[in-house]
């Protein structure tokens, strides 16, 4: 260390800054070992400088899949790199995020996360292979959009009244598809079953995608979707809307009315269920790399195309820091654990 910090190596330095070689020769021991510690030289290196891929934790033709995809074209065309899709379904969306938990943290493997993982699935799943805090780095609130309320062809009606007195009528006989045990469109119909008091057997798939056949031939009746994969169905006539089961009514369906317009009588008054979306990375990922995530999709969401083509699905872009982005996921979850107490539910 002698040698290295010598006198004949820092001398200029001494008659540049007119500082004692004393305080020279500290500051460059100091920056030595500073840029010899783990990490610190890694927060400086310039990143991206490869491909990222985006986990999608359903499969492709769902809601997520079709809002990721949106995303991703547009960072990609962004930062001059591939930003690759990789969907890795099952287990209520579990298989994708464990990837994740698990992925190196150098920002190129990354979750597009739901509702049904964050939310949902962090309240009810007791048994999962991570933590879905501890083990995640969020990043940015990505999109949110409204789920819909859609029956089958099949089953002989239009609005929410008839539904109830059909469903009465014809107990035993009624299905529901989700996109798994334990996601938001699960949870939704399960809550819609507590309130009407109306019994449906719920059978999950692998995602909505998945569902939307059987439920279009009528080997199940009912979906609580999100609006994003259901609405060109709705639109060419494959299937009936009931009800938005968002806030308000959405303008790519102005005459479908919400749950809590029309489902006072029938104990949805308050009936609301929205989907979000949301990026996370690795537990650790480096805070410059969080950052500059965060900036190029700050970017990416703030396009008046991606906005266009985001509301094309009845779905709002989303923003924000990180910061934002786990208040709601954290408010999101206490909301859906207060009905999922309320109700029992549980799973296996």
């Amino acid at each position: 260390m002698h040698n290295l910090f010598s006198f004949q190596i820092f001398k200029p330095l001494v008659q540049l800054t007119g500082r004692p070689p004393r305080l020279i020769r500290a500051g460059l021991i100091t920056l030595f070992f500073l840029f010899s510690l783990p990490g610190f030289a890694d927060t400086n290196l310039k990143y991206p400088i490869k491909p990222i891929t985006l986990i999608i934790p359903f499969p492709a033709g769902g809601s997520t899949d079709s809002v990721s995809r949106v995303i991703a074209h547009k960072l990609s065309t962004q930062l001059g790199l591939p930003v690759l899709v990789e969907n890795h379904a099952g287990a209520g969306g579990n298989i994708g995020c464990d990837i994740v938990a698990k992925a190196n943290p150098d920002g190129y493997t990354l979750l597009i996360s739901t509702s049904s993982t964050h939310g949902i699935g962090a309240a009810l799943n007791k048994k999962t292979p991570f933590n879905y805090d501890t083990d995640f780095t969020p990043i940015i609130h990505l999109a949110t959009a409204p789920n819909i309320f859609v029956v089958t062809k099949q089953i002989p009606v239009t609005n929410l009244k008839e539904f109830i007195a059909y469903a009465k009528a014809h107990p035993d006989t009624l299905n529901f598809g989700s996109a798994g045990t334990g996601t938001i469109m699960h949870l939704t119909g399960e809550s819609f079953k507590t309130e009407t008091g109306i019994d449906m057997l719920h059978i999950p798939y692998k995602g909505s995608s998945l569902a939307m056949p059987d439920l279009i031939s009528g080997k199940i009746q009912v979906i609580f979707d999100s609006i994003v994969s259901s609405i060109q169905q709705v639109e060419d006539g494959k299937l009936t809307a009931i009800a938005v089961t968002g806030k308000k009514r959405s303008s790519l369906l102005p005459n479908v009315p919400t749950l809590m317009e029309v489902g006072g009588p029938f104990g949805l008054g308050r009936f609301v269920s929205e989907n979000w979306w949301g990026l996370y990375g690795p537990k650790n990922l480096p805070p410059a790399i969080v950052d500059k995530l965060n900036l190029e999709f700050n970017r990416v969401l703030q396009s008046s195309d991606v906005k266009e083509q985001l509301a094309k699905f009845g779905a709002e872009a989303g923003s924000g820091s990180p910061k934002t982005f786990t208040d709601l996921v954290l408010d999101d979850r206490a909301r859906w654990a207060k009905i999922i107490k309320d109700n029992k539910i549980i799973i296996d």
